[in-house]
């Protein structure tokens, strides 16, 4: 189903008769495989002692961005944020020092806020407002909040400290935006400090002095917290990361349109110069045919006239039959004509020696046929169905068109093994595919729902065992509700 063009010709025929209940389609599908955490970036290695120089690489590195292409963060946005987590830290502490009376260890404190201060002004000033942070800039500001916000729970009581809450922020917004590899480190390291103010518990500070609760107490917070950063990790990672692959995906079917209606353009544009360039050849070719005609047969220009005559009448045969097999393609995206026949047009190329392609029609009484126009998105969609089974079938492809007053509906139906069950549910769904080792992208299928439903069509899957003992293969049913497909091509009017 990745692939949606075939070699293949022949005539493909169209009967019409009764309507045969069940058709289908093989699909290639499979578990998805991850993407986002391909090529991710890793630190080159710093020389031994050189402080300053590690310095300047990571400042450096978070200026010019990652080298993973474009970022998903804008820096103006993780700047706002940053500023606002800065603000509220130092007004939290000094709020409790001076107007809660609690005594906090400022020395050990004001230089951590100080720090993120300068890291803050020393990005902002080294990038725009509106570019954007690659992945591993963005890894290493988020791992530097953690580290940071880790710091100052550890001298503000640790677990005990009710702001260790906060920790989920970097994880949460790193798992939003980083690959598996980066957020897994993120978290990661999240949980060694955890670990390590679990182990090495500080006393929260109080009005009285201290404050040291349970054993017991400390042991829950730190597995509560444990617990929470992976199931925040994991869980935003998982919805980021779909949401990513579903943009790829629909990318990846504008370009599949694109295609098509560049196609579509082009058989205009070959039907065109054929006509432009009818008239100019057709006077070469009256010269040609004077000048054989008067030559005598012993002038030296006779062998030349001859060649000239023949090459002539070459490239108006050439013209003739490439303006008229790139008018009728051409037109016919435009011309509207029965939609069982349109079906027909896409599935001849696909009919084989050893697959025969059958499109039967069954219109209920006192309802006509609908002519479409044959859409870009319409031809793409089940010329890829269409393809994946022929790539499945034994022996036969079977296209039923049922017309009845709920709407149209259109079933592709092969003889081959089916889906399989534990890839059935997830028909449609992007990069899944059961042909990898053969270079499927698990495309196909999703291309051709997403333009299906374009048109205002509902595909289903399923296999034909499950509908009829006696038949095996898959089954692609597309319905479309009643006036969608003649709705197709239509030009808006001013009432719309």
């Amino acid at each position: 189903m990745d692939e949606t063009t075939s070699s293949v010709t022949g005539a493909t025929r169209v009967r019409l008769g009764a309507r045969n209940a069940a058709s289908g389609e093989p699909v290639d599908q499979a578990a998805p495989a991850p993407a986002a955490d391909a090529g991710a970036a890793v630190a080159p290695a710093l020389p031994p002692g050189r402080i300053t120089s590690a310095a300047r690489w990571w400042l450096d590195d978070l200026g010019a961005g990652g080298p993973l292409g474009e970022g998903r963060v804008r820096f103006v946005t993780l700047a706002v944020m940053r500023w606002v987590a800065f603000g509220g830290q130092l007004f939290t502490v000094l709020f409790v020092h001076f107007s809660l009376g609690i005594k906090l260890p400022l020395a050990w404190l004001l230089p951590a806020l100080l720090l993120t201060f300068v890291v803050n002004v020393t990005v902002q000033v080294r990038r725009a407002p509106t570019a954007r942070l690659g992945e591993r800039p963005m890894f290493a500001l988020m791992l530097f909040d953690v580290l940071q916000l880790a710091y100052l729970l550890a001298l503000t009581g640790g677990l005990q400290n009710p702001f260790m809450l906060l920790l989920v922020l970097p994880v949460g917004l790193g798992a939003a935006t980083l690959n598996r590899l980066y957020t897994a480190a993120l978290t990661a390291a999240a949980l060694v400090v955890l670990a390590v103010m679990a182990t090495m518990p500080s006393q929260l500070p109080w009005f009285d002095g201290s404050l040291r609760l349970p054993p017991l107490y400390l042991f829950a917070s730190w597995l509560a917290m444990s617990l929470t950063l992976l199931l925040v990790a994991g869980y935003v990672w998982r919805l980021a990361d779909d949401a990513r692959r579903h943009a790829l995906a629909l990318s990846a079917t504008q370009l599949a349109l694109a295609r098509e209606q560049q196609l579509s353009a082009l058989g205009g544009q070959a039907a065109a110069a054929a006509h432009l360039l009818g008239t100019p050849l057709a006077t070469i070719n009256i010269i040609a045919k004077e000048l054989v005609r008067e030559l005598p047969a012993t002038s030296p220009l006779k062998e030349d006239a001859d060649e000239l005559l023949a090459q002539a009448q070459r490239c108006r045969e050439t013209l003739a039959s490439l303006g008229s097999g790139r008018r009728d393609a051409a037109h016919s995206t435009f011309t509207k004509a029965p939609f069982s026949i349109l079906l027909g047009t896409i599935a001849e190329p696909y009919r084989g020696p050893l697959v025969d392609i059958d499109v039967a029609l069954d219109v209920a009484d006192g309802l006509n046929e609908p002519r479409v126009s044959l859409a870009p998105e319409l031809r793409h969609a089940i010329a890829n169905l269409v393809d994946n089974a022929v790539r499945f079938a034994e022996r036969r492809v079977e296209i039923a068109v049922a017309v009845d007053h709920c709407g149209v509906t259109v079933d592709i139906a092969d003889d081959g093994p089916g889906f399989k069950p534990e890839v059935l549910d997830w028909l449609g769904e992007p990069y899944l595919s059961t042909r990898r080792k053969e270079g499927g992208l698990g495309l196909g299928v999703f291309i051709a729902k997403t333009l299906l439903a374009r048109t205002g069509a509902k595909v289903h899957f399923a296999n034909r065992d499950k509908l009829s003992h006696r038949r095996k293969g898959a089954l692609v049913r597309i319905v479309w509700p009643a006036g969608a497909l003649e709705q197709l091509g239509r030009e808006p009017t001013r009432d719309d």
